[in-house]
């Protein structure tokens, strides 16, 4: 979500690798997590003073790598104009700091929403708002988020709240949910364990109220 700590082989400090330097015959390898095990979660605390010498040293700037990621001007329309979008990490600084430390933190406390798939899932019940307004995962979730995969027509929010016009299906027992197609979950609906829901026609179906999937097997597909 927001790339990986890893050490640099040449100074022995951290650095942030994103997926937008990994070379593509390495992606693999980038998204073993059996291998790189800690993620940034984009919350910096930095030395004022360090970063004071850190600006009069080069000019008033960080040098942070830059990064090249291909996106289209439109970016609703596949078709539209391709460009190359330049961006640094915020993150990477942590290279230019000399004895940069990371902090851990346990997986429960880290909420990313990157997709709607993400955005769908903290909406639900798998995740919790504490009493000093923190996110995180429900307890029963045992640190572990749902998977969830919608289709690539609900890339945008405004889409991917046409799935869920009554508010979010419970997710606090599910582990993973895979929607095909275009589906509308009434309120009341419940997934537990392994789900696919697939609407194979061109026009909107609704899956009623009820629970669907079960804890015991491995995957269940529901048909509208």
């Amino acid at each position: 979500k927001g790339g990986h700590l890893a050490k640099d082989a040449k100074t022995g400090g951290l650095l942030l690798r994103e997926s937008a330097q990994c070379p593509e015959e390495d992606e693999k390898a980038f998204q073993d997590v059996t291998k790189y095990t800690y993620f940034n979660t984009n919350n910096l605390w930095v030395d004022l003073v360090a970063l004071k010498g850190i600006f009069e040293k080069n000019g008033g700037s960080i040098p942070l790598p830059v990064m090249k990621n291909s996106k289209t001007v439109d970016p609703r329309d596949k078709k539209s104009q391709a460009v190359l979008q330049l961006e640094t990490a915020m993150g990477a600084a942590i290279s230019c700091f000399e004895g940069a430390t990371a902090i851990v933190i346990p997986r429960e406390r880290f909420a990313p929403v990157k997709t709607t798939n993400d955005l769908l899932a903290l909406r639900s019940d798998a995740y919790t708002l504490t009493k000093d307004f923190r996110i995180t995962l429900a307890p029963e979730r045992k640190g572990v988020p749902p998977n969830i995969k919608l289709d690539g027509r609900y890339k945008f929010v405004d889409a991917m709240e046409k799935i869920m016009p009554e508010g979010a299906p419970s997710l606090l027992e599910c582990s993973s949910l895979t929607i095909e197609g275009e589906v509308v979950l009434a309120k009341g609906v419940i997934f537990k364990g392994h789900v696919v829901v697939r609407n194979g026609s061109d026009e909107p179906k609704t899956l009623t109220a009820g629970t669907y999937g079960s804890l015991n097997t491995k995957k269940m597909t529901f048909d509208l």
